[in-house]
Protein backbone atom coordinates (compact mmCIF):
# COMPACT_ATOMS: atom_id res chain seq x y z
CA UNK A 1 0.00 0.00 0.00
CA UNK A 2 2.71 2.36 0.99
CA UNK A 3 4.77 1.34 -1.96
CA UNK A 4 1.81 1.97 -4.18
CA UNK A 5 1.32 5.44 -2.73
CA UNK A 6 5.01 6.20 -3.14
CA UNK A 7 4.83 5.06 -6.73
CA UNK A 8 1.83 7.34 -7.31
CA UNK A 9 3.63 10.28 -5.74
CA UNK A 10 6.71 9.65 -7.84
CA UNK A 11 4.50 9.45 -10.92
CA UNK A 12 2.85 12.68 -9.99
CA UNK A 13 6.20 14.41 -9.43
CA UNK A 14 7.59 13.15 -12.69
CA UNK A 15 4.40 14.20 -14.54
CA UNK A 16 4.51 17.63 -12.92
CA UNK A 17 8.14 18.10 -13.85
CA UNK A 18 7.44 17.07 -17.41
CA UNK A 19 4.33 19.36 -17.54
CA UNK A 20 6.29 22.26 -16.11
CA UNK A 21 9.05 21.74 -18.62
CA UNK A 22 6.53 21.62 -21.45
CA UNK A 23 4.74 24.75 -20.07
CA UNK A 24 7.98 26.72 -19.90
CA UNK A 25 8.91 25.76 -23.41
CA UNK A 26 5.54 26.83 -24.74
CA UNK A 27 5.52 30.00 -22.65
CA UNK A 28 8.99 31.05 -23.79
CA UNK A 29 8.01 30.67 -27.41
CA UNK A 30 4.88 32.82 -27.09
CA UNK A 31 6.76 35.41 -25.08
CA UNK A 32 9.44 35.78 -27.69
CA UNK A 33 6.80 36.02 -30.36
CA UNK A 34 4.87 38.71 -28.45
CA UNK A 35 8.06 40.57 -27.66
CA UNK A 36 9.12 40.54 -31.30
CA UNK A 37 5.69 41.84 -32.40
CA UNK A 38 5.73 44.61 -29.80
CA UNK A 39 9.24 45.60 -30.83
CA UNK A 40 8.13 45.89 -34.46
CA UNK A 41 5.09 48.05 -33.53
CA UNK A 42 7.29 50.25 -31.36
CA UNK A 43 9.72 50.75 -34.23
CA UNK A 44 6.84 51.67 -36.59
CA UNK A 45 5.37 54.15 -34.08
CA UNK A 46 8.81 55.62 -33.48
CA UNK A 47 9.36 56.18 -37.20
CA UNK A 48 5.89 57.72 -37.49
CA UNK A 49 6.55 60.13 -34.62
CA UNK A 50 9.93 61.02 -36.05
CA UNK A 51 8.29 61.85 -39.38
CA UNK A 52 5.66 64.05 -37.69
CA UNK A 53 8.35 65.88 -35.72
CA UNK A 54 10.42 66.39 -38.86
CA UNK A 55 7.33 67.72 -40.72
CA UNK A 56 6.49 70.17 -37.93
CA UNK A 57 10.09 71.28 -37.79
CA UNK A 58 10.14 71.90 -41.50
CA UNK A 59 6.81 73.89 -41.38
CA UNK A 60 8.02 75.99 -38.50
CA UNK A 61 11.29 76.60 -40.26
CA UNK A 62 9.42 77.69 -43.39
CA UNK A 63 7.25 80.10 -41.40
CA UNK A 64 10.25 81.60 -39.64
CA UNK A 65 12.05 82.00 -42.93
CA UNK A 66 9.02 83.81 -44.44
CA UNK A 67 8.72 86.12 -41.41
CA UNK A 68 12.43 86.82 -41.51
CA UNK A 69 12.14 87.57 -45.23
CA UNK A 70 9.21 90.01 -44.64
CA UNK A 71 11.11 91.80 -41.89
CA UNK A 72 14.11 91.98 -44.13
CA UNK A 73 11.96 93.55 -46.87
CA UNK A 74 10.50 96.11 -44.43
CA UNK A 75 13.94 96.98 -43.18
CA UNK A 76 15.05 97.38 -46.78
CA UNK A 77 12.12 99.73 -47.53
CA UNK A 78 12.88 101.84 -44.45
CA UNK A 79 16.53 101.98 -45.43
CA UNK A 80 15.56 103.11 -48.92
CA UNK A 81 13.32 105.86 -47.50
CA UNK A 82 16.06 107.02 -45.17
CA UNK A 83 18.52 107.09 -48.03
CA UNK A 84 16.02 109.11 -50.13
CA UNK A 85 15.46 111.58 -47.30
CA UNK A 86 19.16 111.92 -46.73
CA UNK A 87 19.60 112.60 -50.42
CA UNK A 88 16.77 115.18 -50.38
CA UNK A 89 18.22 116.90 -47.30
CA UNK A 90 21.62 117.03 -48.93
CA UNK A 91 20.08 118.61 -52.03
CA UNK A 92 18.20 121.16 -49.92
CA UNK A 93 21.30 121.96 -47.97
CA UNK A 94 23.16 122.54 -51.21
CA UNK A 95 20.29 124.75 -52.46
CA UNK A 96 20.30 126.76 -49.22
CA UNK A 97 24.05 127.22 -49.42
CA UNK A 98 23.75 128.29 -53.04
CA UNK A 99 21.01 130.83 -52.24
CA UNK A 100 22.98 132.11 -49.28
CA UNK A 101 25.93 132.73 -51.54
CA UNK A 102 23.68 134.50 -54.04
CA UNK A 103 22.18 136.66 -51.27
CA UNK A 104 25.65 137.54 -50.02
CA UNK A 105 26.66 138.51 -53.51
CA UNK A 106 23.46 140.53 -53.98
CA UNK A 107 24.01 142.31 -50.66
CA UNK A 108 27.54 143.19 -51.66
CA UNK A 109 26.26 144.48 -55.01
CA UNK A 110 23.52 146.54 -53.28
CA UNK A 111 26.03 148.04 -50.87
CA UNK A 112 28.23 149.01 -53.76
CA UNK A 113 25.27 150.54 -55.60
CA UNK A 114 24.27 152.47 -52.46
CA UNK A 115 27.74 153.91 -52.20
CA UNK A 116 27.67 154.82 -55.87
CA UNK A 117 24.18 156.34 -55.50
CA UNK A 118 25.30 158.37 -52.50
CA UNK A 119 28.18 159.73 -54.51
CA UNK A 120 25.87 160.56 -57.43
CA UNK A 121 23.36 162.19 -55.06
CA UNK A 122 26.11 164.41 -53.69
CA UNK A 123 27.21 165.33 -57.19
CA UNK A 124 23.58 166.07 -58.17
CA UNK A 125 23.09 168.36 -55.19
CA UNK A 126 26.23 170.24 -56.09
CA UNK A 127 25.04 170.58 -59.70
CA UNK A 128 21.58 171.77 -58.54
CA UNK A 129 23.19 174.36 -56.29
CA UNK A 130 25.36 175.57 -59.17
CA UNK A 131 22.28 175.74 -61.46
CA UNK A 132 20.33 177.66 -58.81
CA UNK A 133 23.16 180.17 -58.45
CA UNK A 134 23.32 180.59 -62.23
CA UNK A 135 19.53 181.09 -62.45
CA UNK A 136 19.59 183.68 -59.68
CA UNK A 137 22.41 185.51 -61.46
CA UNK A 138 20.54 185.43 -64.79
CA UNK A 139 17.09 186.38 -63.40
CA UNK A 140 18.23 188.74 -60.74
CA UNK A 141 15.83 187.02 -58.27
CA UNK A 142 16.48 184.76 -55.33
CA UNK A 143 14.83 181.32 -55.10
CA UNK A 144 12.32 182.52 -52.46
CA UNK A 145 11.33 185.53 -54.54
CA UNK A 146 10.80 183.37 -57.62
CA UNK A 147 8.70 180.92 -55.57
CA UNK A 148 6.51 183.72 -54.23
CA UNK A 149 5.95 185.16 -57.71
CA UNK A 150 4.98 181.71 -59.04
CA UNK A 151 2.53 181.18 -56.17
CA UNK A 152 0.96 184.61 -56.75
CA UNK A 153 0.44 183.86 -60.44
CA UNK A 154 -1.10 180.46 -59.58
CA UNK A 155 -3.44 182.10 -57.04
CA UNK A 156 -4.63 184.62 -59.61
CA UNK A 157 -5.28 181.85 -62.14
CA UNK A 158 -7.15 179.81 -59.49
CA UNK A 159 -9.33 182.81 -58.60
CA UNK A 160 -10.20 183.35 -62.24
CA UNK A 161 -11.05 179.66 -62.74
CA UNK A 162 -13.16 179.62 -59.57
CA UNK A 163 -15.06 182.76 -60.61
CA UNK A 164 -15.73 181.25 -64.03
CA UNK A 165 -16.93 178.02 -62.44
CA UNK A 166 -19.20 179.89 -60.00
CA UNK A 167 -20.76 181.91 -62.83
CA UNK A 168 -21.34 178.72 -64.83
CA UNK A 169 -22.95 177.00 -61.83
CA UNK A 170 -25.18 180.02 -61.18
CA UNK A 171 -26.36 180.04 -64.78
CA UNK A 172 -27.13 176.31 -64.58
CA UNK A 173 -28.92 176.79 -61.25
CA UNK A 174 -31.06 179.56 -62.74
CA UNK A 175 -31.98 177.30 -65.66
CA UNK A 176 -32.89 174.43 -63.33
CA UNK A 177 -34.83 176.81 -61.09
CA UNK A 178 -36.86 178.06 -64.07
CA UNK A 179 -37.70 174.50 -65.10
CA UNK A 180 -38.66 173.48 -61.58
CA UNK A 181 -40.71 176.64 -61.16
CA UNK A 182 -42.69 175.84 -64.32
CA UNK A 183 -43.28 172.29 -63.08
CA UNK A 184 -44.46 173.54 -59.69
CA UNK A 185 -46.83 176.04 -61.32
CA UNK A 186 -48.30 173.29 -63.55
CA UNK A 187 -48.81 170.94 -60.61
CA UNK A 188 -50.32 173.74 -58.53
CA UNK A 189 -52.86 174.51 -61.28
CA UNK A 190 -53.72 170.81 -61.50
CA UNK A 191 -54.14 170.47 -57.74
CA UNK A 192 -55.97 173.67 -56.81
CA UNK A 193 -57.63 172.99 -53.45
CA UNK A 194 -59.03 174.91 -50.55
CA UNK A 195 -57.30 174.07 -47.28
CA UNK A 196 -60.32 172.72 -45.47
CA UNK A 197 -59.15 169.10 -45.12
CA UNK A 198 -58.53 167.98 -41.57
CA UNK A 199 -55.82 165.39 -41.10
CA UNK A 200 -56.16 163.53 -37.84
CA UNK A 201 -52.90 162.71 -36.10
CA UNK A 202 -54.61 161.43 -32.93
CA UNK A 203 -57.02 158.64 -32.06
CA UNK A 204 -59.23 158.54 -28.98
CA UNK A 205 -59.51 155.25 -27.08
CA UNK A 206 -62.61 155.07 -24.89
CA UNK A 207 -62.54 153.22 -21.57
CA UNK A 208 -65.29 152.27 -19.11
CA UNK A 209 -63.84 153.92 -16.02
CA UNK A 210 -60.78 155.81 -14.87
CA UNK A 211 -59.49 152.82 -12.89
CA UNK A 212 -58.32 151.32 -16.19
CA UNK A 213 -56.06 154.34 -16.72
CA UNK A 214 -53.95 153.36 -13.71
CA UNK A 215 -53.58 149.80 -14.98
CA UNK A 216 -52.55 151.08 -18.41
CA UNK A 217 -49.95 153.40 -16.87
CA UNK A 218 -48.59 150.63 -14.61
CA UNK A 219 -46.20 150.82 -11.72
CA UNK A 220 -43.94 153.86 -12.22
CA UNK A 221 -45.27 154.11 -15.78
CA UNK A 222 -43.64 150.89 -17.01
CA UNK A 223 -46.71 149.69 -18.92
CA UNK A 224 -47.27 152.89 -20.84
CA UNK A 225 -43.55 153.14 -21.63
CA UNK A 226 -43.52 149.56 -22.91
CA UNK A 227 -46.57 150.24 -25.09
CA UNK A 228 -45.05 153.44 -26.51
CA UNK A 229 -41.75 151.67 -27.24
CA UNK A 230 -43.46 148.73 -28.93
CA UNK A 231 -45.81 150.77 -31.13
CA UNK A 232 -43.96 154.08 -31.68
CA UNK A 233 -46.89 156.27 -30.59
CA UNK A 234 -47.37 158.74 -27.78
CA UNK A 235 -50.14 157.90 -25.32
CA UNK A 236 -51.63 160.88 -23.51
CA UNK A 237 -53.42 160.07 -20.25
CA UNK A 238 -54.91 163.24 -18.79
CA UNK A 239 -57.99 164.30 -16.80
CA UNK A 240 -60.36 163.75 -19.72
CA UNK A 241 -62.91 161.29 -18.38
CA UNK A 242 -63.18 157.80 -19.88
CA UNK A 243 -60.76 158.41 -22.76
CA UNK A 244 -57.09 158.08 -23.67
CA UNK A 245 -55.49 159.93 -26.60
CA UNK A 246 -53.16 158.04 -28.95
CA UNK A 247 -50.95 160.44 -30.90
CA UNK A 248 -48.78 159.55 -33.92
CA UNK A 249 -48.33 160.84 -37.45
CA UNK A 250 -48.47 157.30 -38.86
CA UNK A 251 -52.07 155.97 -39.01
CA UNK A 252 -50.83 152.36 -38.98
CA UNK A 253 -49.06 152.87 -35.68
CA UNK A 254 -52.14 154.52 -34.17
CA UNK A 255 -54.33 151.64 -35.30
CA UNK A 256 -51.91 149.06 -33.89
CA UNK A 257 -51.82 150.88 -30.56
CA UNK A 258 -55.62 151.22 -30.48
CA UNK A 259 -56.27 147.57 -31.22
CA UNK A 260 -53.57 146.47 -28.77
CA UNK A 261 -55.10 148.62 -26.02
CA UNK A 262 -58.52 147.19 -26.76
CA UNK A 263 -57.26 143.60 -26.41
CA UNK A 264 -55.22 144.38 -23.28
CA UNK A 265 -58.13 146.08 -21.50
CA UNK A 266 -60.55 143.31 -22.49
CA UNK A 267 -58.12 140.62 -21.30
CA UNK A 268 -57.20 142.39 -18.06
CA UNK A 269 -53.56 141.29 -18.06
CA UNK A 270 -51.45 144.39 -18.64
CA UNK A 271 -47.69 144.09 -18.16
CA UNK A 272 -44.66 144.72 -20.44
CA UNK A 273 -44.25 141.13 -21.63
CA UNK A 274 -47.97 140.80 -22.39
CA UNK A 275 -47.94 144.20 -24.14
CA UNK A 276 -45.17 143.10 -26.53
CA UNK A 277 -46.98 139.82 -27.23
CA UNK A 278 -50.28 141.56 -27.98
CA UNK A 279 -48.64 144.24 -30.16
CA UNK A 280 -46.92 141.54 -32.25
CA UNK A 281 -50.23 139.69 -32.65
CA UNK A 282 -52.09 142.89 -33.57
CA UNK A 283 -49.50 143.75 -36.23
CA UNK A 284 -50.12 140.38 -37.86
CA UNK A 285 -53.90 140.92 -37.65
CA UNK A 286 -53.52 144.36 -39.21
CA UNK A 287 -51.48 142.88 -42.07
CA UNK A 288 -54.33 140.44 -42.75
CA UNK A 289 -56.86 143.28 -42.54
CA UNK A 290 -54.81 145.28 -45.10
CA UNK A 291 -54.99 142.35 -47.53
CA UNK A 292 -58.75 142.00 -46.97
CA UNK A 293 -59.21 145.75 -47.57
CA UNK A 294 -57.33 145.47 -50.86
CA UNK A 295 -59.46 142.49 -51.94
CA UNK A 296 -62.74 144.25 -51.05
CA UNK A 297 -61.66 147.39 -52.94
CA UNK A 298 -60.78 145.39 -56.05
CA UNK A 299 -64.09 143.50 -55.89
CA UNK A 300 -66.13 146.69 -55.35
CA UNK A 301 -64.52 148.36 -58.38
CA UNK A 302 -64.65 145.24 -60.55
CA UNK A 303 -60.89 145.16 -61.02
CA UNK A 304 -59.83 141.53 -61.36
CA UNK A 305 -56.56 139.66 -61.77
CA UNK A 306 -54.42 141.92 -59.60
CA UNK A 307 -51.16 140.47 -58.33
CA UNK A 308 -51.39 139.59 -54.59
CA UNK A 309 -48.68 142.17 -53.79
CA UNK A 310 -50.66 144.86 -55.62
CA UNK A 311 -53.75 143.87 -53.63
CA UNK A 312 -51.76 144.33 -50.41
CA UNK A 313 -50.43 147.71 -51.58
CA UNK A 314 -53.96 148.89 -52.38
CA UNK A 315 -55.01 147.82 -48.87
CA UNK A 316 -52.12 149.83 -47.36
CA UNK A 317 -53.56 152.97 -48.98
CA UNK A 318 -56.26 152.96 -46.30
CA UNK A 319 -53.64 154.01 -43.77
CA UNK A 320 -51.89 156.64 -45.89
CA UNK A 321 -52.83 160.15 -46.85
CA UNK A 322 -51.75 162.51 -49.60
CA UNK A 323 -51.94 166.20 -48.71
CA UNK A 324 -54.46 165.29 -46.01
CA UNK A 325 -56.63 163.25 -48.39
CA UNK A 326 -57.04 159.53 -47.63
CA UNK A 327 -55.12 157.74 -50.35
CA UNK A 328 -57.53 154.81 -50.74
CA UNK A 329 -60.54 157.10 -51.06
CA UNK A 330 -58.63 159.20 -53.59
CA UNK A 331 -57.70 156.07 -55.60
CA UNK A 332 -61.30 154.79 -55.62
CA UNK A 333 -62.60 158.21 -56.64
CA UNK A 334 -60.01 158.53 -59.41
CA UNK A 335 -60.85 155.02 -60.67
CA UNK A 336 -64.55 155.81 -60.92
CA UNK A 337 -63.87 159.14 -62.66
CA UNK A 338 -61.55 157.41 -65.15
CA UNK A 339 -64.20 154.79 -65.90
CA UNK A 340 -66.87 157.42 -66.62
CA UNK A 341 -64.58 159.58 -68.75
CA UNK A 342 -63.29 156.59 -70.74
CA UNK A 343 -66.87 155.52 -71.45
CA UNK A 344 -67.73 159.01 -72.69
CA UNK A 345 -64.72 158.94 -75.02
CA UNK A 346 -65.43 155.45 -76.32
CA UNK A 347 -62.41 153.82 -74.62
CA UNK A 348 -62.16 150.71 -72.43
CA UNK A 349 -63.60 151.70 -69.02
CA UNK A 350 -62.17 148.64 -67.23
CA UNK A 351 -58.60 149.50 -68.19
CA UNK A 352 -59.18 153.13 -67.22
CA UNK A 353 -60.58 152.10 -63.83
CA UNK A 354 -57.60 149.78 -63.24
CA UNK A 355 -55.11 152.55 -64.08
CA UNK A 356 -56.98 155.02 -61.86
CA UNK A 357 -56.91 152.60 -58.91
CA UNK A 358 -53.18 151.93 -59.27
CA UNK A 359 -51.93 155.39 -60.23
CA UNK A 360 -50.63 156.26 -56.71
CA UNK A 361 -49.19 152.88 -55.64
CA UNK A 362 -45.75 154.52 -55.70
CA UNK A 363 -46.75 156.42 -52.53
CA UNK A 364 -46.96 153.19 -50.47
CA UNK A 365 -43.84 151.19 -51.43
CA UNK A 366 -42.46 148.40 -49.28
CA UNK A 367 -39.02 150.02 -49.43
CA UNK A 368 -38.10 153.70 -49.56
CA UNK A 369 -36.85 155.00 -52.90
CA UNK A 370 -35.47 158.25 -54.27
CA UNK A 371 -37.67 158.01 -57.37
CA UNK A 372 -40.80 160.20 -57.70
CA UNK A 373 -43.93 158.26 -56.78
CA UNK A 374 -45.22 158.18 -60.39
CA UNK A 375 -42.04 156.59 -61.75
CA UNK A 376 -41.81 154.25 -58.78
CA UNK A 377 -45.44 153.24 -59.28
CA UNK A 378 -44.83 152.50 -62.96
CA UNK A 379 -41.80 150.41 -62.02
CA UNK A 380 -43.85 148.45 -59.48
CA UNK A 381 -46.70 147.90 -61.97
CA UNK A 382 -44.23 146.63 -64.57
CA UNK A 383 -42.71 144.31 -61.96
CA UNK A 384 -46.14 142.80 -61.24
CA UNK A 385 -46.87 142.17 -64.95
CA UNK A 386 -49.38 144.97 -65.62
CA UNK A 387 -50.01 145.86 -69.26
CA UNK A 388 -47.83 148.54 -70.93
CA UNK A 389 -50.70 151.07 -71.28
CA UNK A 390 -51.42 150.78 -67.52
CA UNK A 391 -47.72 151.21 -66.71
CA UNK A 392 -47.48 154.29 -68.95
CA UNK A 393 -50.63 155.86 -67.45
CA UNK A 394 -49.19 155.44 -63.92
CA UNK A 395 -45.76 156.84 -64.84
CA UNK A 396 -47.07 159.77 -66.91
CA UNK A 397 -49.78 161.16 -64.62
CA UNK A 398 -47.31 163.85 -63.39
CA UNK A 399 -45.58 164.39 -66.77
CA UNK A 400 -42.43 162.53 -65.68
CA UNK A 401 -42.55 160.28 -68.74
CA UNK A 402 -44.08 160.79 -72.17
CA UNK A 403 -47.73 159.80 -72.63
CA UNK A 404 -48.08 156.98 -75.15
CA UNK A 405 -51.82 156.23 -74.96
CA UNK A 406 -55.09 158.12 -74.43
CA UNK A 407 -55.38 156.36 -71.06
CA UNK A 408 -52.53 158.48 -69.59
CA UNK A 409 -54.17 161.95 -69.96
CA UNK A 410 -57.46 160.54 -68.61
CA UNK A 411 -55.71 159.35 -65.44
CA UNK A 412 -53.90 162.68 -65.13
CA UNK A 413 -57.12 164.71 -65.48
CA UNK A 414 -59.11 162.51 -63.09
CA UNK A 415 -56.32 162.62 -60.54
CA UNK A 416 -56.41 166.42 -60.69
CA UNK A 417 -60.23 166.46 -60.43
CA UNK A 418 -60.17 164.22 -57.33
CA UNK A 419 -57.49 166.28 -55.64
CA UNK A 420 -58.84 169.68 -56.68
CA UNK A 421 -62.35 169.38 -55.30
CA UNK A 422 -63.01 171.79 -52.40
CA UNK A 423 -61.59 170.54 -49.11
CA UNK A 424 -59.92 167.48 -50.57
CA UNK A 425 -56.33 168.17 -49.68
CA UNK A 426 -54.18 169.94 -47.16
CA UNK A 427 -50.51 170.44 -47.87
CA UNK A 428 -49.44 171.52 -44.37
CA UNK A 429 -49.99 168.10 -42.82
CA UNK A 430 -48.14 166.40 -45.67
CA UNK A 431 -45.07 168.57 -45.06
CA UNK A 432 -45.31 167.85 -41.33
CA UNK A 433 -45.44 164.09 -41.91
CA UNK A 434 -42.51 164.31 -44.33
CA UNK A 435 -40.46 166.10 -41.68
CA UNK A 436 -41.20 163.34 -39.15
CA UNK A 437 -40.30 160.65 -41.67
CA UNK A 438 -37.03 162.46 -42.40
CA UNK A 439 -36.28 162.57 -38.67
CA UNK A 440 -36.70 158.82 -38.39
CA UNK A 441 -34.67 158.20 -41.56
CA UNK A 442 -31.73 160.22 -40.20
CA UNK A 443 -31.54 158.03 -37.08
CA UNK A 444 -32.02 154.77 -39.02
CA UNK A 445 -28.95 155.60 -41.16
CA UNK A 446 -26.61 154.83 -38.23
CA UNK A 447 -25.34 151.25 -37.66
CA UNK A 448 -26.74 149.42 -34.64
CA UNK A 449 -30.11 151.22 -34.71
CA UNK A 450 -33.09 148.81 -34.76
CA UNK A 451 -36.10 151.14 -34.43
CA UNK A 452 -36.79 154.89 -34.53
CA UNK A 453 -39.95 156.74 -33.49
CA UNK A 454 -40.65 160.47 -33.89
CA UNK A 455 -43.10 161.47 -31.14
CA UNK A 456 -44.52 164.59 -29.49
CA UNK A 457 -45.14 166.27 -32.85
CA UNK A 458 -41.51 165.85 -33.84
CA UNK A 459 -40.11 167.41 -30.67
CA UNK A 460 -38.63 164.08 -29.53
CA UNK A 461 -36.90 161.28 -31.43
CA UNK A 462 -36.63 157.94 -29.70
CA UNK A 463 -33.89 155.68 -31.02
CA UNK A 464 -33.79 152.02 -29.96
CA UNK A 465 -30.40 150.32 -30.44
CA UNK A 466 -29.26 146.72 -30.08
CA UNK A 467 -27.56 145.98 -26.78
CA UNK A 468 -25.24 143.52 -28.50
CA UNK A 469 -24.10 146.07 -31.08
CA UNK A 470 -23.48 149.25 -29.06
CA UNK A 471 -22.16 149.95 -25.58
CA UNK A 472 -23.42 152.66 -23.20
CA UNK A 473 -20.59 154.96 -24.29
CA UNK A 474 -21.49 154.32 -27.94
CA UNK A 475 -25.13 155.21 -27.13
CA UNK A 476 -24.09 158.56 -25.65
CA UNK A 477 -21.94 159.26 -28.68
CA UNK A 478 -24.76 158.22 -31.03
CA UNK A 479 -27.26 160.67 -29.49
CA UNK A 480 -24.76 163.53 -29.95
CA UNK A 481 -24.03 162.55 -33.56
CA UNK A 482 -27.73 162.30 -34.46
CA UNK A 483 -28.44 165.68 -32.84
CA UNK A 484 -25.59 167.29 -34.77
CA UNK A 485 -26.72 165.76 -38.08
CA UNK A 486 -30.34 166.90 -37.56
CA UNK A 487 -29.14 170.38 -36.66
CA UNK A 488 -26.98 170.63 -39.79
CA UNK A 489 -29.28 169.00 -42.36
CA UNK A 490 -32.89 169.72 -41.33
CA UNK A 491 -35.17 172.67 -40.74
CA UNK A 492 -37.54 172.40 -37.75
CA UNK A 493 -39.26 174.63 -35.23
CA UNK A 494 -38.00 174.75 -31.64
CA UNK A 495 -35.73 171.92 -30.57
CA UNK A 496 -35.66 168.13 -30.98
CA UNK A 497 -34.83 165.85 -28.05
CA UNK A 498 -32.94 162.68 -29.05
CA UNK A 499 -33.39 159.76 -26.63
CA UNK A 500 -31.28 156.66 -27.25
CA UNK A 501 -32.65 153.53 -25.52
CA UNK A 502 -30.40 150.52 -24.99
CA UNK A 503 -31.68 147.60 -22.96
CA UNK A 504 -30.41 144.08 -22.37
CA UNK A 505 -32.89 141.20 -22.20
CA UNK A 506 -32.20 137.74 -20.80
CA UNK A 507 -34.72 135.03 -21.67
CA UNK A 508 -34.86 131.48 -20.29
CA UNK A 509 -37.46 128.72 -20.44
CA UNK A 510 -38.40 126.36 -17.62
CA UNK A 511 -39.46 123.01 -19.03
Amino acid sequence: MIITMIAVLVSLLIGGAIGYTIFRYVANGKYNEILSSAQKEADVEKEKKLLEVKERFLNKKSELEKEAQQRTQKIQVVENKLKQRELTLNQRQEEVNRRKQELDQTQVRIDNEKKLLSVKQTDLEKMQEQERVKLEELSGLSADEAKNRLMDSMKDKARMDAASYVNEMMDQAKLDADQKARKIVIQTIQRVATETAIENSVSVFHIDNDEVKGRIIGREGRNIRALEAATGVEIVVDDTPESIVISAFDPVRREVARLALHQLVADGRIHPARIEEVVTKVKKQLDNEIIETGKRTAIDLGVHGLHPDLVRIVGKMKYRSSYGQNLLQHARETANLCSVMASELGLNPKKAKRAGLLHDIGKVPDEESELPHALLGAKMAEKYKEKPEIVNAIGAHHDEVEMNTLLAPIVQVCDAISGARPGARREIVEAYIKRLNDLEAVAMSYPGVTKTYAIQAGRELRVIVGADKLTDDDSNKLSSEIAEKIQNEMTYPGQVKITVIRETRSVAYAK
